[in-house]
């Protein structure tokens, strides 16, 4: 009796627009029939993607990233205003594990998630070692984060290097004798 009811309700309030599986149906008929792929999965080409909004807000991705430790910064493109945070050290409870490839990407992603929320659809990414007389090159980290960036969802505009290399060198620390062990 119930589910009769039911069939009555829905028969007797039209909607304006058409129900899921009636729409679908107008759509299989529009697309001319594909044979049935390679390993019978019956696959369209015609399959509509995910489009990616093209206007929004956007922002910068500050990612330092060191041996030990990866931080991602999401800011307004004037770099004044923070969006969203997330560090490796955020992510795992080990020390040695803060700078790894797995740390970036989880924090990347929690990065990504809240600037997402806020409203933006693409960033440019500013990839920065520690520099100076340090390394000059980024640690693991910066690129599992990158593709973690692109993964989420987020435009990715332009990517630089803005790791700070000195024209002629810095004191290193130690002074006059060295360190001494």
């Amino acid at each position: 009796m119930a589910e009769e009811e039911k069939k009555e309700v829905s028969v007797e309030t039209p909607s304006a627009a058409p129900s899921a599986p009636a729409a679908e149906a107008q759509v299989q008929q529009a697309q001319p029939q594909q044979e049935r792929g390679r390993y019978g999965r019956g696959r369209d080409r015609f399959t509509a993607r995910a489009v990616m909004p093209i206007s929004g807000k956007w922002g910068i991705a500050h990612i330092y990233s060191s041996k030990n430790d990866t931080i991602i910064t999401i800011t307004d493109l004037s770099g004044a205003e923070t969006i969203a945070v997330g560090s490796g050290g955020m992510i795992v409870k080990s020390d040695r594990e803060e700078g790894g490839p797995y740390a970036a990407m989880q924090a990347a992603f929690k990065a990504a998630d809240k600037a997402k929320e806020r409203g933006l659809v693409g960033i440019h990414v500013r990839v920065r070692a520690p520099g100076g007389h340090g390394s000059k090159t980024p640690g693991s980290g910066a690129q599992a984060a990158i593709r973690a960036l692109a993964r989420s969802g987020l435009r990715i505009g332009k990517i630089e290097d803005v790791t700070p290399i000195p024209t002629d060198t810095t004191k290193r620390p130690g002074g006059k004798r060295g360190r001494r062990v």
